[in-house]
Protein backbone atom coordinates (compact mmCIF):
# COMPACT_ATOMS: atom_id res chain seq x y z
CA UNK A 1 0.00 0.00 0.00
CA UNK A 2 1.09 3.18 -0.58
CA UNK A 3 1.52 5.93 1.97
CA UNK A 4 -1.03 9.77 1.28
CA UNK A 5 2.41 11.60 0.26
CA UNK A 6 3.51 8.81 -2.06
CA UNK A 7 -0.13 8.81 -3.62
CA UNK A 8 0.31 12.49 -3.80
CA UNK A 9 3.90 12.17 -5.83
CA UNK A 10 2.56 10.00 -7.97
CA UNK A 11 -0.39 11.77 -8.89
CA UNK A 12 1.97 14.95 -9.33
CA UNK A 13 4.48 12.88 -11.54
CA UNK A 14 2.06 11.62 -14.06
CA UNK A 15 0.69 14.92 -14.36
CA UNK A 16 4.01 16.38 -15.11
CA UNK A 17 4.36 13.76 -18.02
CA UNK A 18 6.12 15.22 -20.46
CA UNK A 19 7.53 13.87 -23.89
CA UNK A 20 10.59 16.36 -24.53
CA UNK A 21 13.31 16.46 -22.64
CA UNK A 22 12.73 18.30 -19.55
CA UNK A 23 16.28 20.02 -19.65
CA UNK A 24 16.10 21.20 -22.83
CA UNK A 25 12.31 22.54 -22.29
CA UNK A 26 13.31 24.05 -18.92
CA UNK A 27 16.33 25.84 -20.07
CA UNK A 28 13.97 27.35 -22.93
CA UNK A 29 11.46 28.37 -20.13
CA UNK A 30 14.71 30.05 -18.59
CA UNK A 31 15.61 31.87 -21.54
CA UNK A 32 12.17 33.32 -21.87
CA UNK A 33 11.97 34.10 -18.31
CA UNK A 34 15.12 36.31 -18.81
CA UNK A 35 13.65 38.36 -21.31
CA UNK A 36 11.62 41.72 -20.18
CA UNK A 37 9.77 41.47 -23.42
CA UNK A 38 7.84 39.94 -25.92
CA UNK A 39 10.31 40.96 -29.16
CA UNK A 40 13.12 39.58 -26.92
CA UNK A 41 11.45 36.52 -26.84
CA UNK A 42 11.68 36.77 -30.79
CA UNK A 43 15.12 37.17 -30.87
CA UNK A 44 15.97 34.28 -28.67
CA UNK A 45 14.13 32.50 -31.48
CA UNK A 46 15.68 34.46 -34.07
CA UNK A 47 19.04 33.13 -32.50
CA UNK A 48 18.95 29.60 -32.46
CA UNK A 49 17.91 29.88 -36.02
CA UNK A 50 20.98 31.85 -36.99
CA UNK A 51 23.21 29.34 -34.98
CA UNK A 52 21.60 26.49 -36.42
CA UNK A 53 22.18 28.20 -40.20
CA UNK A 54 25.19 28.72 -39.53
CA UNK A 55 26.57 25.29 -38.01
CA UNK A 56 24.32 22.85 -40.12
CA UNK A 57 23.67 24.77 -43.41
CA UNK A 58 27.89 26.01 -43.72
CA UNK A 59 30.32 24.02 -41.12
CA UNK A 60 29.03 20.49 -41.19
CA UNK A 61 29.09 17.57 -43.01
CA UNK A 62 24.81 16.39 -43.52
CA UNK A 63 24.12 12.93 -44.14
CA UNK A 64 21.14 12.41 -43.26
CA UNK A 65 19.04 10.19 -45.42
CA UNK A 66 16.00 11.62 -45.16
CA UNK A 67 17.30 15.04 -45.60
CA UNK A 68 17.84 17.35 -48.65
CA UNK A 69 18.81 21.10 -48.86
CA UNK A 70 16.53 23.25 -51.70
CA UNK A 71 17.57 25.53 -53.89
CA UNK A 72 17.39 29.21 -53.47
CA UNK A 73 14.62 29.13 -55.32
CA UNK A 74 12.09 26.99 -53.40
CA UNK A 75 13.75 28.32 -50.17
CA UNK A 76 11.99 31.82 -51.41
CA UNK A 77 8.89 30.24 -52.67
CA UNK A 78 8.35 28.97 -49.04
CA UNK A 79 8.28 32.11 -47.77
CA UNK A 80 6.28 33.74 -50.33
CA UNK A 81 3.04 36.11 -49.73
CA UNK A 82 1.05 33.39 -51.15
CA UNK A 83 1.97 31.40 -48.33
CA UNK A 84 -0.80 33.09 -46.26
CA UNK A 85 -3.63 32.16 -48.37
CA UNK A 86 -6.51 30.11 -47.33
CA UNK A 87 -7.19 27.17 -50.35
CA UNK A 88 -9.62 24.89 -49.18
CA UNK A 89 -10.60 22.27 -51.36
CA UNK A 90 -10.22 21.11 -55.01
CA UNK A 91 -9.22 22.99 -58.19
CA UNK A 92 -11.38 25.27 -59.52
CA UNK A 93 -13.77 27.99 -58.49
CA UNK A 94 -16.31 25.54 -57.82
CA UNK A 95 -14.65 23.26 -55.75
CA UNK A 96 -13.22 26.16 -53.63
CA UNK A 97 -14.85 27.27 -49.90
CA UNK A 98 -13.60 31.09 -50.87
CA UNK A 99 -13.39 33.35 -53.51
CA UNK A 100 -10.12 34.94 -54.90
CA UNK A 101 -8.53 31.56 -55.81
CA UNK A 102 -7.78 32.14 -59.86
CA UNK A 103 -4.34 32.37 -59.36
CA UNK A 104 -3.92 29.72 -56.60
CA UNK A 105 -5.74 27.40 -59.60
CA UNK A 106 -3.22 28.26 -61.44
CA UNK A 107 0.00 27.35 -59.54
CA UNK A 108 -2.02 24.12 -57.95
CA UNK A 109 -2.62 23.47 -61.56
CA UNK A 110 0.91 23.71 -62.87
CA UNK A 111 2.49 21.04 -59.18
CA UNK A 112 -0.09 18.79 -60.16
CA UNK A 113 0.86 19.01 -64.18
CA UNK A 114 4.38 18.66 -63.58
CA UNK A 115 4.01 16.03 -61.17
CA UNK A 116 2.35 13.83 -63.30
CA UNK A 117 5.01 14.85 -66.16
CA UNK A 118 7.72 13.88 -63.86
CA UNK A 119 6.30 11.03 -62.99
CA UNK A 120 4.24 10.09 -65.70
CA UNK A 121 1.32 9.45 -64.29
CA UNK A 122 -2.27 9.47 -64.86
CA UNK A 123 -3.09 11.07 -61.57
CA UNK A 124 -1.42 13.15 -58.59
CA UNK A 125 -2.05 14.75 -55.70
CA UNK A 126 0.06 18.14 -53.99
CA UNK A 127 -1.93 19.13 -51.06
CA UNK A 128 -0.20 16.71 -48.25
CA UNK A 129 2.59 18.41 -45.95
CA UNK A 130 4.19 15.22 -45.23
CA UNK A 131 4.39 11.52 -46.76
CA UNK A 132 3.22 10.02 -43.96
CA UNK A 133 -0.08 11.77 -44.50
CA UNK A 134 -0.22 10.20 -47.60
CA UNK A 135 0.17 6.51 -46.55
CA UNK A 136 -2.75 7.54 -44.15
CA UNK A 137 -4.61 8.75 -47.62
CA UNK A 138 -3.97 5.05 -49.19
CA UNK A 139 -5.24 3.59 -45.97
CA UNK A 140 -8.20 5.42 -45.72
CA UNK A 141 -8.89 5.19 -49.72
CA UNK A 142 -8.34 1.12 -50.02
CA UNK A 143 -8.75 -0.21 -46.76
CA UNK A 144 -11.61 -0.92 -43.85
CA UNK A 145 -11.05 -1.46 -40.21
CA UNK A 146 -10.21 -5.38 -39.19
CA UNK A 147 -8.81 -5.68 -42.92
CA UNK A 148 -5.38 -7.52 -43.59
CA UNK A 149 -2.31 -5.82 -44.95
CA UNK A 150 1.22 -6.89 -45.53
CA UNK A 151 4.34 -4.28 -44.35
CA UNK A 152 7.95 -4.72 -43.75
CA UNK A 153 8.72 -4.63 -40.14
CA UNK A 154 11.33 -2.45 -38.79
CA UNK A 155 14.72 -3.91 -37.70
CA UNK A 156 14.87 -4.79 -41.51
CA UNK A 157 14.12 -1.58 -42.78
CA UNK A 158 10.16 -1.01 -42.22
CA UNK A 159 8.91 2.57 -41.55
CA UNK A 160 6.33 2.99 -38.50
CA UNK A 161 3.70 4.36 -41.53
CA UNK A 162 3.09 1.34 -42.31
CA UNK A 163 3.46 -0.50 -38.84
CA UNK A 164 0.81 -1.00 -35.45
CA UNK A 165 2.80 2.20 -34.13
CA UNK A 166 1.61 4.55 -37.11
CA UNK A 167 -1.18 5.03 -39.80
CA UNK A 168 -2.00 1.57 -40.44
CA UNK A 169 -2.41 0.92 -36.93
CA UNK A 170 -4.89 3.86 -36.42
CA UNK A 171 -6.37 2.67 -38.96
CA UNK A 172 -7.10 -0.60 -37.32
CA UNK A 173 -5.87 -3.14 -39.66
CA UNK A 174 -4.53 -6.39 -39.23
CA UNK A 175 -0.37 -6.07 -40.00
CA UNK A 176 1.46 -9.66 -41.27
CA UNK A 177 5.20 -9.29 -41.92
CA UNK A 178 6.51 -8.87 -45.64
CA UNK A 179 9.13 -12.02 -45.35
CA UNK A 180 12.32 -10.44 -45.72
CA UNK A 181 16.20 -12.35 -46.55
CA UNK A 182 18.35 -10.50 -43.90
CA UNK A 183 21.32 -11.11 -45.70
CA UNK A 184 20.78 -10.31 -49.10
CA UNK A 185 18.70 -7.38 -47.86
CA UNK A 186 15.78 -8.05 -50.00
CA UNK A 187 11.89 -9.29 -50.20
CA UNK A 188 12.11 -13.03 -49.41
CA UNK A 189 9.74 -13.54 -52.50
CA UNK A 190 9.77 -17.47 -52.75
CA UNK A 191 8.13 -16.83 -48.59
CA UNK A 192 5.91 -14.28 -50.00
CA UNK A 193 4.13 -16.68 -52.33
CA UNK A 194 3.60 -19.13 -49.70
CA UNK A 195 2.65 -16.69 -47.06
CA UNK A 196 0.51 -14.47 -48.97
CA UNK A 197 -2.17 -16.37 -49.94
CA UNK A 198 -2.75 -17.99 -46.25
CA UNK A 199 -3.80 -14.28 -45.73
CA UNK A 200 -4.50 -12.70 -48.19
CA UNK A 201 -3.60 -9.05 -47.87
CA UNK A 202 -6.35 -6.49 -49.47
CA UNK A 203 -2.87 -4.16 -49.48
CA UNK A 204 0.79 -5.06 -49.70
CA UNK A 205 2.31 -1.73 -48.37
CA UNK A 206 5.83 -1.33 -49.25
CA UNK A 207 7.55 1.05 -47.28
CA UNK A 208 11.78 1.05 -46.01
CA UNK A 209 13.21 3.54 -44.23
CA UNK A 210 16.56 1.34 -44.95
CA UNK A 211 15.70 1.16 -48.42
CA UNK A 212 19.46 -0.39 -50.37
CA UNK A 213 17.91 -2.44 -53.39
CA UNK A 214 14.78 -2.53 -55.32
CA UNK A 215 11.44 -4.64 -54.74
CA UNK A 216 9.95 -7.63 -56.94
CA UNK A 217 7.16 -5.41 -57.65
CA UNK A 218 5.92 -7.14 -60.81
CA UNK A 219 5.90 -10.34 -59.21
CA UNK A 220 4.59 -9.43 -55.78
CA UNK A 221 1.88 -7.61 -57.72
CA UNK A 222 1.26 -11.05 -59.52
CA UNK A 223 0.51 -12.78 -56.41
CA UNK A 224 -2.25 -10.92 -54.65
CA UNK A 225 -3.76 -9.73 -57.85
CA UNK A 226 -5.50 -13.35 -57.57
CA UNK A 227 -7.65 -12.53 -54.67
CA UNK A 228 -7.88 -8.56 -55.78
CA UNK A 229 -5.15 -7.21 -53.22
CA UNK A 230 -3.48 -4.02 -54.79
CA UNK A 231 -0.10 -2.99 -53.79
CA UNK A 232 1.04 0.11 -52.49
CA UNK A 233 4.85 1.88 -53.06
CA UNK A 234 5.35 4.11 -50.28
CA UNK A 235 8.33 5.74 -51.86
CA UNK A 236 9.40 7.86 -49.05
CA UNK A 237 13.42 7.50 -49.83
CA UNK A 238 13.29 6.89 -53.53
CA UNK A 239 11.26 9.04 -55.28
CA UNK A 240 13.76 11.33 -56.46
CA UNK A 241 15.37 8.54 -57.75
CA UNK A 242 12.57 7.19 -59.23
CA UNK A 243 11.77 10.60 -60.55
CA UNK A 244 15.65 10.62 -61.62
CA UNK A 245 15.68 6.84 -63.73
CA UNK A 246 17.61 5.85 -60.53
CA UNK A 247 15.45 2.94 -59.04
CA UNK A 248 12.64 0.84 -59.91
CA UNK A 249 9.52 2.48 -61.33
CA UNK A 250 7.04 1.49 -59.46
CA UNK A 251 3.95 2.53 -61.54
CA UNK A 252 4.81 0.52 -63.95
CA UNK A 253 5.89 -2.28 -61.95
CA UNK A 254 2.93 -2.82 -60.51
CA UNK A 255 2.10 -0.38 -57.82
CA UNK A 256 -1.70 0.90 -57.47
CA UNK A 257 -0.16 3.92 -55.82
CA UNK A 258 2.69 6.07 -54.97
CA UNK A 259 3.66 8.37 -52.39
CA UNK A 260 7.10 9.81 -51.07
CA UNK A 261 8.42 12.70 -49.38
CA UNK A 262 9.70 15.78 -51.39
CA UNK A 263 12.15 16.48 -48.64
CA UNK A 264 14.36 13.78 -48.92
CA UNK A 265 15.75 12.39 -52.33
CA UNK A 266 13.30 14.71 -54.77
CA UNK A 267 15.25 17.97 -52.87
CA UNK A 268 12.37 19.67 -52.66
CA UNK A 269 10.17 21.12 -49.02
CA UNK A 270 9.10 19.21 -46.68
CA UNK A 271 5.73 17.61 -48.58
CA UNK A 272 3.87 14.56 -49.42
CA UNK A 273 3.18 13.55 -53.20
CA UNK A 274 0.92 11.15 -54.24
CA UNK A 275 0.97 9.69 -57.90
CA UNK A 276 -1.34 6.82 -59.46
CA UNK A 277 -2.87 5.52 -62.58
CA UNK A 278 -6.17 3.91 -62.26
CA UNK A 279 -9.04 6.35 -62.40
CA UNK A 280 -11.19 3.70 -60.55
CA UNK A 281 -9.37 4.98 -57.45
CA UNK A 282 -9.05 8.45 -58.05
CA UNK A 283 -12.34 9.41 -55.86
CA UNK A 284 -11.65 7.47 -53.37
CA UNK A 285 -7.81 9.17 -53.00
CA UNK A 286 -8.60 12.38 -53.43
CA UNK A 287 -11.36 12.32 -51.31
CA UNK A 288 -9.64 10.78 -48.67
CA UNK A 289 -7.28 13.93 -48.45
CA UNK A 290 -10.16 16.17 -48.90
CA UNK A 291 -12.10 17.06 -46.94
CA UNK A 292 -10.28 13.87 -44.72
CA UNK A 293 -6.89 14.97 -44.02
CA UNK A 294 -6.09 17.73 -45.79
CA UNK A 295 -7.90 21.50 -46.16
CA UNK A 296 -6.01 24.60 -46.05
CA UNK A 297 -2.84 23.37 -47.71
CA UNK A 298 0.38 25.84 -47.32
CA UNK A 299 -0.02 27.30 -50.87
CA UNK A 300 3.74 28.58 -50.41
CA UNK A 301 4.94 24.93 -50.33
CA UNK A 302 2.71 24.25 -53.29
CA UNK A 303 4.92 26.29 -55.22
CA UNK A 304 7.66 25.15 -53.71
CA UNK A 305 7.04 21.51 -54.86
CA UNK A 306 6.19 22.73 -58.49
CA UNK A 307 9.38 24.61 -58.74
CA UNK A 308 11.44 21.43 -57.33
CA UNK A 309 9.75 18.73 -59.55
CA UNK A 310 10.67 21.00 -62.69
CA UNK A 311 14.82 21.26 -61.68
CA UNK A 312 14.45 17.37 -60.69
CA UNK A 313 12.56 17.67 -64.68
CA UNK A 314 16.19 19.46 -66.22
CA UNK A 315 18.67 18.13 -63.77
CA UNK A 316 17.41 14.87 -62.16
CA UNK A 317 19.12 12.31 -64.21
CA UNK A 318 22.48 13.54 -63.69
CA UNK A 319 21.86 14.47 -59.64
CA UNK A 320 20.28 11.02 -58.90
CA UNK A 321 23.21 9.36 -60.87
CA UNK A 322 25.37 10.98 -58.78
CA UNK A 323 23.88 10.14 -55.97
CA UNK A 324 24.12 6.88 -56.16
CA UNK A 325 27.87 6.97 -57.33
CA UNK A 326 28.92 8.70 -54.45
CA UNK A 327 26.99 6.11 -51.95
CA UNK A 328 28.44 3.41 -53.53
CA UNK A 329 31.75 5.03 -53.32
CA UNK A 330 31.33 6.27 -49.52
CA UNK A 331 30.19 2.92 -48.64
CA UNK A 332 33.34 1.55 -50.04
CA UNK A 333 35.77 4.03 -48.63
CA UNK A 334 34.40 2.90 -45.05
CA UNK A 335 34.42 -0.35 -45.55
CA UNK A 336 38.25 -0.42 -46.25
CA UNK A 337 38.65 1.66 -43.36
CA UNK A 338 37.35 -1.21 -40.85
CA UNK A 339 33.53 0.65 -40.38
CA UNK A 340 31.70 -2.48 -41.46
CA UNK A 341 28.70 -1.76 -44.21
CA UNK A 342 25.92 -3.89 -44.77
CA UNK A 343 25.97 -6.02 -48.29
CA UNK A 344 29.43 -5.40 -49.81
CA UNK A 345 29.00 -8.54 -51.91
CA UNK A 346 26.11 -6.69 -53.54
CA UNK A 347 28.17 -3.39 -53.81
CA UNK A 348 25.89 -1.83 -50.62
CA UNK A 349 23.52 -0.34 -52.11
CA UNK A 350 21.68 1.00 -55.27
CA UNK A 351 20.24 3.83 -53.58
CA UNK A 352 21.46 7.05 -51.42
CA UNK A 353 21.70 5.25 -48.33
CA UNK A 354 24.58 3.51 -46.71
CA UNK A 355 23.89 1.52 -43.73
CA UNK A 356 27.55 0.77 -41.29
CA UNK A 357 27.07 -1.72 -38.76
CA UNK A 358 28.42 -0.13 -35.10
CA UNK A 359 28.29 -2.57 -32.92
CA UNK A 360 31.78 -2.77 -31.97
CA UNK A 361 32.05 1.24 -31.83
CA UNK A 362 29.20 1.59 -29.33
CA UNK A 363 25.85 1.29 -31.16
CA UNK A 364 24.22 3.44 -33.60
CA UNK A 365 22.70 6.08 -31.14
CA UNK A 366 26.50 6.59 -29.06
CA UNK A 367 28.17 6.50 -32.57
CA UNK A 368 25.51 9.34 -33.86
CA UNK A 369 26.13 11.94 -31.50
CA UNK A 370 29.93 11.38 -31.45
CA UNK A 371 30.38 11.56 -34.88
CA UNK A 372 28.26 15.08 -34.46
CA UNK A 373 30.77 16.21 -31.76
CA UNK A 374 33.08 16.76 -35.23
CA UNK A 375 30.71 18.12 -37.58
CA UNK A 376 29.35 14.71 -39.25
CA UNK A 377 26.22 14.16 -39.10
CA UNK A 378 24.41 10.71 -39.35
CA UNK A 379 21.73 8.98 -37.41
CA UNK A 380 21.09 5.44 -35.87
CA UNK A 381 18.82 2.75 -37.34
CA UNK A 382 18.09 -0.50 -36.34
CA UNK A 383 19.64 -3.30 -38.46
CA UNK A 384 19.58 -6.69 -38.72
CA UNK A 385 20.10 -8.49 -35.50
CA UNK A 386 18.62 -5.87 -33.70
CA UNK A 387 15.05 -6.36 -32.24
CA UNK A 388 12.24 -3.97 -32.61
CA UNK A 389 12.79 -2.67 -28.66
CA UNK A 390 16.63 -1.61 -29.61
CA UNK A 391 14.99 1.29 -31.46
CA UNK A 392 16.39 3.96 -29.14
CA UNK A 393 20.54 2.37 -29.09
CA UNK A 394 20.15 0.30 -32.33
CA UNK A 395 23.08 -1.29 -33.70
CA UNK A 396 23.46 0.48 -37.35
CA UNK A 397 24.08 3.98 -38.63
CA UNK A 398 22.68 5.32 -41.65
CA UNK A 399 24.31 7.75 -43.84
CA UNK A 400 22.41 9.46 -47.36
CA UNK A 401 24.46 11.32 -50.02
CA UNK A 402 21.68 13.75 -50.91
CA UNK A 403 23.29 16.98 -49.51
CA UNK A 404 26.38 16.02 -50.01
CA UNK A 405 26.50 15.68 -53.14
CA UNK A 406 24.31 18.58 -53.81
CA UNK A 407 27.15 20.92 -52.72
CA UNK A 408 28.95 19.66 -55.70
CA UNK A 409 31.04 16.54 -54.16
CA UNK A 410 31.70 13.25 -56.12
CA UNK A 411 33.47 10.03 -55.43
CA UNK A 412 37.24 11.95 -53.98
CA UNK A 413 35.55 13.54 -51.18
CA UNK A 414 33.43 10.45 -50.21
CA UNK A 415 37.88 9.19 -49.53
CA UNK A 416 37.96 12.56 -47.31
CA UNK A 417 34.61 12.17 -45.55
CA UNK A 418 35.02 7.97 -45.08
CA UNK A 419 38.80 9.20 -43.63
CA UNK A 420 37.11 12.03 -41.04
CA UNK A 421 34.96 9.33 -39.68
CA UNK A 422 37.42 6.77 -39.42
CA UNK A 423 39.62 8.80 -37.69
CA UNK A 424 37.13 9.37 -35.16
CA UNK A 425 35.36 5.63 -34.57
CA UNK A 426 38.21 3.39 -35.74
CA UNK A 427 42.20 4.93 -34.98
CA UNK A 428 39.97 6.79 -31.58
CA UNK A 429 41.03 11.16 -32.51
CA UNK A 430 39.57 13.52 -30.70
CA UNK A 431 35.95 14.44 -32.26
CA UNK A 432 36.93 18.55 -31.64
CA UNK A 433 40.22 18.19 -33.37
CA UNK A 434 38.82 16.69 -36.47
CA UNK A 435 35.65 18.25 -36.27
CA UNK A 436 37.65 21.46 -36.67
CA UNK A 437 39.31 20.18 -40.15
CA UNK A 438 35.49 19.44 -40.92
CA UNK A 439 34.91 22.77 -40.54
CA UNK A 440 37.92 23.84 -43.24
CA UNK A 441 36.92 21.08 -45.87
CA UNK A 442 32.96 22.28 -45.62
CA UNK A 443 34.18 25.88 -46.30
CA UNK A 444 34.75 25.62 -49.95
CA UNK A 445 31.29 23.33 -50.56
CA UNK A 446 28.64 26.44 -50.11
CA UNK A 447 27.02 26.48 -53.14
CA UNK A 448 24.39 24.37 -54.06
CA UNK A 449 23.52 23.11 -57.35
CA UNK A 450 21.39 20.86 -59.70
CA UNK A 451 19.25 24.01 -59.97
CA UNK A 452 18.55 27.12 -62.60
CA UNK A 453 20.71 29.29 -60.78
CA UNK A 454 23.87 27.25 -60.70
CA UNK A 455 23.46 24.75 -62.64
CA UNK A 456 25.86 21.52 -62.81
CA UNK A 457 28.89 20.93 -60.52
CA UNK A 458 32.03 20.95 -62.69
CA UNK A 459 32.30 16.94 -61.53
CA UNK A 460 36.32 16.09 -61.62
Amino acid sequence: MLTQEEIVKKEREEELFEVHDPAILGAARSILDSCSTPEQMQEAVLAAVKRNEKWRGQECINLLAPEAPTSPTVRALLSSEVGTRAAEGHIGAVNRWFAGTKHIDEIEALCVELLKKLFKANYADHRLCASMIGNMAVYTALTEPGDVIMSLPQPVGGHSSNRPDGPAGVRGLKIVDIPFDQDELVVDLETFRKVAPLVRPKLVALGASMTLFPFPLREMSEIVAEWGGKLFFDGAHQLGLVAGGQFQDPLREGAAVMTGSAGKTFSGPQSGVMVWNDPALTESLTSAVFPILAATHQVNRVAALAASAAELLAFGQTYMAQIVTNARALAAALDKRGIPVLAPHKGYTTTHQVIANVRQFGGGLEVAHHLAKANLITNKNLIPGDKPEDWDRPGGLRMGTIEITRLGMDQAEMETIADFMARILVKKQDPAHVGREVVEFRAAYQTLYYCFENGLPHLK
